[in-house]
């Protein structure tokens, strides 16, 4: 698990008031840190070039080129002269090394941009914007310095942003690198030590990033047991019955001693499940949303949810009044997709705002609904999961494109299920869950367009 920072300028600060450390210092590790990586990663004499703006940004750019010089066929494109007092030093350096400069951009093996970084909250010219459409359409590859010149401090990305396939990232990871829309220009991320080590440089925060190794599966080391002692999961079956199949098939592998699904018609399931009409009286959890159409009756899902019992609710639920009760449980996970949210944020009087709004602000909404709802563990789907309940947030990375797939949310929510039925307190499970989600489409070996829910499933046994 990783810190994540809304900015890192009152770290820099830090560094240079409790540590001794100059500006100077840490623009020196950073630009050090950028070398190694090309030098790790290319031979010597690839042709490398520089595109340096006018400020701190271009300043690690220009202070990268001459440590690269000599080694590397390595060149400077200006967009702007330096004008930052570190900029303009770190070009004295540059020149007094004979750093060759470019009139134009050429071919290359690598292209590093160092244009702007985190302090950008505009728009491009049009001249800059040509600039970065060359950049983009170069077969070089492609480096960030800090972050791709265009992503906003809130994650939004400026018309024209650069396309990194890694940032090199200054310190500590950013926010701003993880909102949905960023994951198109980021590419891979790497942080850079900047004199200090990280457990030194960061301080403390309520935002994190989830890493693969964070995943704890629900390993059974009690000798002395049998089903009923890994819980018990219910499941509403409603009118689109196949949803809710899939979340109990998922939640059956990944754990759960015993799952029902609980309906009021006649269902051809797979042997593996139970089928009843009333919830089971030994059940440890419920999982409600999933397919459920309009089967139940207000009187009949009152009854499913007439308890305490831990519950993940999902899909239809958030398009229904009993959401509102649902959201005064004590154990309760919600999974909603950004359609939902943007449901669940109406109905709660949030915000009545559209799909396209609460993706560019899905950090800040995020943030609100837990503030209002503290009790609420909330799982906001998308290309980089976002995870809260109170004023902890989390966000998981890992998902890909092989997950925008019909059922995949089923099988998401039949894990959470299981966890909490084997016992996970709510935030524990959704994290757990969205960790095992996201593992088992990369573990997945087929092509991307092919993975089934079904696929899923099956590699439960192989996390």
């Amino acid at each position: 698990m990783q810190k994540l920072f809304d900015e890192v300028g009152f770290l820099d600060t830090r560094c240079y008031e409790k540590f001794h450390l100059s500006e100077d210092i840490l623009m020196e590790h950073a630009a050090n840190g950028m070398a190694d990586y090309i030098r790790k990663n290319f031979v010597k004499n690839s042709k490398i070039i520089v595109v340096s703006g006018g400020g701190n940004n271009g300043a690690d750019g220009l202070a990268l080129a001459r440590l690269l010089h000599g080694d590397f066929d390595t060149a400077l494109f200006y967009v702007k002269e330096p004008k930052s007092e570190m900029a303009i030093l770190q070009e004295k350096r540059a020149k007094a090394v004979g750093v060759p400069t470019c009139k134009e951009l050429v071919s290359c093996d690598v292209l590093v941009d160092a244009i702007v970084g985190t302090g950008f909250s505009g728009e491009f010219n049009d001249d800059l914007k040509l600039v970065l459409k060359q950049m983009n359409e170069l077969g070089a590859f492609k480096i960030a310095c800090d972050v791709p010149s265009g992503l906003r401090q809130n994650g939004q990305v400026a018309n024209g942003a650069f396309e990194a396939d890694v940032s090199l990232t200054m310190g500590a990871l950013k926010k701003s690198m993880f909102l949905d829309e960023a994951k198109e220009f980021v590419g891979s991320i790497e942080v850079l030590n900047l004199g200090v080590s990280r457990d030194v440089y960061e301080a403390e925060t309520n935002w994190h990033l989830l890493d693969l190794e964070d995943l704890k599966l629900p390993h059974r080391d009690k000798k002395n047991s049998h089903k009923g002692s890994y819980g018990h999961l219910a499941l509403a079956c409603g009118s689109k019955s196949g949803a809710s199949i899939l979340s109990a098939l998922t939640a059956l592998r990944f754990g759960s001693g015993l799952v029902t699904l609980v309906g009021y018609e006649d269902e051809v399931i797979p042997e593996t499940i139970m089928y009843a009409h009333e919830l089971p009286v030994n059940t440890t959890a419920l999982a409600c949303g999933m397919g459920l159409g309009d089967e139940f009756s207000t009187l009949e899902l009152d009854k499913f949810l007439d308890n305490t019992l831990p519950l993940v609710a999902d899909a239809d639920i958030f398009h229904m009044p009993i959401l509102l009760e649902i959201l005064k449980r004590q154990n309760v996970v919600l999974t909603p997709h950004a359609k939902e949210f943007a449901a669940l944020l109406k109905q709660t009087s949030i915000a009545d705002i559209s799909v396209e709004v609460l993706q560019k602000n899905r950090f800040e909404y995020a943030e609100k609904f837990c503030s209002l709802f503290p009790h609420v563990t909330l799982l906001l789907k998308g290309a980089n999961v976002i995870l809260g309940k109170d004023n902890q947030f989390f966000i998981n990375p890992h998902g890909t494109s092989a997950l925008a797939k019909g059922g995949s949310g089923d099988v998401l929510s039949g894990l959470v299920g299981a966890l909490l039925a084997q016992g996970y307190e709510p935030l524990e499970a959704a994290k757990n869950a969205s960790l095992a989600h996201a593992k088992l489409a990369l573990n997945y070996m087929g092509a991307d367009f092919s993975l089934t829910p079904h696929d899923l499933i099956e590699g439960i046994g192989n996390l």
